[in-house]
């Protein structure tokens, strides 16, 4: 099947008012830029334009048809347009339409932390056997979850969506339009905590990605994570782990510079199994992954080999080597949890350990004890740091009482020279932080001496 709408179509799935000619619709994008012939422009008001504002433009780049939330156009033309309330409701709608179109098997992933890097691997599983589509990039959000629907075709056999969210009701809208067959959270950390207050309201949110799933879709999740094991529900329940208590565990834990060995252990029955990545959390991404794989119906001979097809996507713990040191790129994102993840990484590096941090972002009101909290991390893993930003005050004092030699600066080329001024030979660095701190601006620099 080829993606293909009338635009008297669209205007039913959507509840919207289509005003002109009935024609055919071959794509949609939210983007003028990138429109083709036969598109459908979706008009969305972000942050910095209002798509609103370039209907006419959208028509001009070869639109077939455009969708808006204004009540009349402010130009005149022939071309079909359809009228909706809310154009990101309206693409979820229209998403949820298309992806029920095949018969496939979709996992949906979210949670506080690793949501990216548990996607990757369930994508590394489930393609050892099926022909899998996946959320690219940070597309986890009501305009990137349906652009990847949008990308279904007979070809795939499965699917794996990641779902972001900031707010509650966000993951419930992306479910509703993904319809999973099978869910998995990560964990329950504190991102966005300054928007929902509570660890308590983040679980909430995070289980809603149940509202579009499949009555019999089973739940997975980190039984390592404190929160997620207060969950009961009535559907099945998949825990994995490192503790026999869970329904997937992995012991005899051996790690090297290139990867994770372990036991993995299923069934009352034992496998050998490695991650291609340094950490402990991708122990939990590949025990992850393993659900799934079996919920869907590969065996445990096809998924353990799999683990090894892993691939991080973007700058998520990229371990890189730039003349004689060692970088780890780990600069889409950050919260305590992660820095954690991160720190631990750094830690296994051989050489010198130094960790160049950035300010981890919409913490709220406890930004400066989930900060400070870092050093305890810090110390066991690195032996030098480097701070950047407003909130990393809290962690360079409590670093200063632990007698921790670190530098601190609000001023990006000032520690980026005070970072290349103390570089040797050998050393590991490790650069995290919240994307909005953009940290990989100093990690370029490295190299470059």
């Amino acid at each position: 099947m080829i993606f293909m709408f009338t635009t008297e179509e669209i205007a039913r799935v959507t509840g919207g008012r289509l005003e002109g000619e009935n024609c055919a619709v071959t794509s949609v994008s939210t983007d003028t830029r990138s429109i083709g012939a036969g598109a459908l422009f979706v008009a969305v008001k972000g942050e910095s334009f209002d798509g609103n504002d370039f209907l006419e433009n959208a028509f001009q780049n070869g639109a077939a048809a455009v969708m808006t939330e204004r009540d009349e156009l402010n130009f005149t033309t022939d071309k079909p347009v359809i009228f909706v309330r809310d154009t990101r409701a309206a693409q979820l709608a229209l998403a949820r339409y298309y992806r029920d179109k095949f018969n496939l098997k979709l996992c949906g992933v979210t949670g506080s932390v690793g949501k990216t890097s548990t996607k990757d691997m369930i994508f590394a599983v489930l393609s050892a056997r099926f022909n899998t589509l996946k959320t690219e990039g940070n597309f986890n959000n009501d305009i990137g979850l349906p652009r990847t629907l949008f990308g279904l075709n007979n070809s795939f056999d499965a699917a794996v969506i990641e779902m972001g969210m900031s707010d509650l009701g966000e993951i419930s809208a992306l479910s509703k339009a993904a319809h999973p067959n099978a869910a998995v959270i990560t964990n329950i950390g504190f991102c966005h905590i300054e928007n929902l207050k509570t660890q308590e309201n983040i679980l909430k949110a995070k289980l809603e990605i149940l509202d579009g799933a499949d009555e019999n879709a089973p739940l997975i999740l980190c039984g390592e994570d404190e929160l997620l094991n207060t969950v009961k529900l009535d559907r099945k329940l998949i825990r994995y782990g490192f503790g026999k208590q869970n329904d997937v565990y992995a012991d005899d834990i051996s790690s090297t510079e290139n990867g994770e060995k372990f036991t993995l252990h299923y069934g009352g029955k034992a496998y050998s199994a490695q991650v291609p990545v340094v950490g402990e959390h991708h122990i939990l991404n590949a025990l992850a992954a393993f659900c799934v794989g079996i919920e869907f119906g590969l065996t445990p001979e096809e998924i353990v080999p799999a683990f090894m097809n892993y691939s991080a996507s973007g700058m998520r713990q990229k371990i890189e080597q730039r003349g004689d040191v060692t970088v780890i790129l780990d600069c889409y994102n950050a919260s305590p949890t992660s820095m954690e993840s991160s720190l631990g990484v750094l830690g296994r590096m051989n050489g010198r350990k130094i960790a160049v941090l950035g300010d981890m972002l919409e913490l709220g009101a406890m930004s400066k004890q989930l900060h400070a909290g870092v050093a305890e991390f810090v110390e066991k893993n690195a032996d030098l740091c480097f701070l950047f930003g407003t909130e990393m005050k809290a962690l360079r004092d409590e670093l200063f009482k632990r007698e921790f030699p670190v530098f601190h600066s609000e001023n990006k080329s000032e520690l980026t020279q005070l970072l290349l001024q103390n570089l040797k030979s050998g050393d590991a660095v490790l650069f995290k932080g919240s994307r909005g701190m953009k940290m990989e601006e100093i990690a370029e620099k490295v190299g470059k001496r």
